[in-house]
């Protein structure tokens, strides 16, 4: 009775490990940092920092990520991969979204009207 319930008990821990990788967000990979902003990632830089020197925020998955207390300009770097784009949006969730940014390009943004940025899928 008591190596069935192991079995059991081992079996539905398996089942939940895969069921739980199977919809896990996916995220970028990293291959190259680029102004210590990993590859993979979407960084945003301090206020007025120019050059683009160290983030303060780095984001890995996709899709959107709420922002606060950014204002001013900030360098923000799109050092995924594999053409994968993000957004500065307007609205908090990835709502009202402004052009896309492209795969290992960088804008030097106003973030005072930023409340999200959104990291796309190729």
């Amino acid at each position: 009775m008591r190596s069935t319930l192991l079995r059991g008990a081992a079996a539905l821990a398996t089942a939940t490990a895969a069921l739980l990788t199977l919809h896990a967000p996916a995220e970028a990979r990293p291959a190259a940092d680029w102004a210590n902003c990993p590859s993979g990632a979407v960084c945003i830089y301090p206020q007025d920092q120019n050059p683009a020197v160290r983030p303060t925020h780095v984001f890995y998955r996709y899709g959107a990520h709420n922002l606060s207390n950014q204002f001013g300009n900030h360098w923000v770097l799109n050092n995924q991969t594999g053409g994968a784009t993000a957004n500065l949006c307007t609205g908090a969730n990835g709502a009202g979204c402004g052009n896309p940014i492209a795969a290992q390009t960088g804008v030097y943004a106003n973030l005072t009207p930023i409340n999200s940025v959104r990291l796309n899928r190729p």
